[in-house]
């Protein structure tokens, strides 16, 4: 795809994304790319690596639940942003507290290592799925993403947490509800990247937790909505 002409408020960046192999995060490596962005990020496996070498991503290959912090800075030195998307999504209780519990803590360690400053979270409304009846280990997700805000927030880092509704495959609406609080409803996967591309071209906006919904907002008006 041929990237489109940088608007002059952008700011191109060197983005390395955990979780790029992911739905969202594969997404995100694509959205970033058309901002003109540089891209990487961690895979598990090569097989992933070789698929997004072919699209010109660099990515390193390694186990978050397996790497050390140490480990993790050698794959960051490169980047001037990182965005942890990866998650277990509500599976196994020891899969959520290593990738969304302890892997952010870890991201957070390596990023001071390298002396990295910008972060962003992709985390869950809190009130996410609370029309179900949830299992131990969906209350289990909750809490841990609950404690990574927590840890991301009080980090010192210049950070960002972005708090997406119910996530689909739909294609993207490119119009969004973003702001500090908002319903829970659904939102497609790409207009999360989009927006979440958008936010890390936007310098101004940091150290805040902003929620995001579909909307009737063009992205990149919504985020000029949130600079301060």
């Amino acid at each position: 795809m041929q990237q489109r002409q940088l608007e002059e408020s952008e700011i191109a960046v060197k983005v390395f994304v955990i979780g790029i192999a992911g739905k969202t995060g594969g997404l995100l490596a694509r959205a970033l790319r058309s901002h003109g962005a540089g891209v990487g990020g961690l895979v598990r496996r090569e097989e992933q690596q070789d698929a997004l070498a072919g699209e010109g991503i660099d990515a390193v290959v390694g186990d978050l639940a397996l790497m050390s912090s140490v480990d993790l800075a050698s794959a960051l030195t490169d980047a001037e942003v990182v965005v942890f998307a990866a998650g277990s999504n509500g599976g196994a209780t020891a899969v959520t507290r290593t990738v969304d519990g302890d892997g952010v803590d870890k991201t957070i360690e390596a990023m001071r290592h390298v002396g990295l400053r910008r972060l962003a979270l992709v985390s869950v409304l809190p009130e996410s799925w609370r029309e179900r009846n949830l299992s131990d280990e969906e209350e289990y997700y909750f809490a841990v993403k609950k404690r990574a805000d927590v840890a991301v927030a009080r980090s010192g880092l210049d950070w960002l947490i972005l708090r997406p509704s119910l996530l689909t495959d739909d294609p993207g609406t490119g119009v969004v509800s973003l702001g500090p609080a908002e319903l829970h409803g659904q939102i497609p996967r790409a207009d999360v990247a989009e927006t979440l591309a958008a936010l890390i071209h936007e310098p101004r906006i940091g150290r805040q937790i902003l929620e995001l919904n579909a909307g009737d907002t063009p992205i990149p008006d919504a985020v000029r909505r949130n600079i301060r």
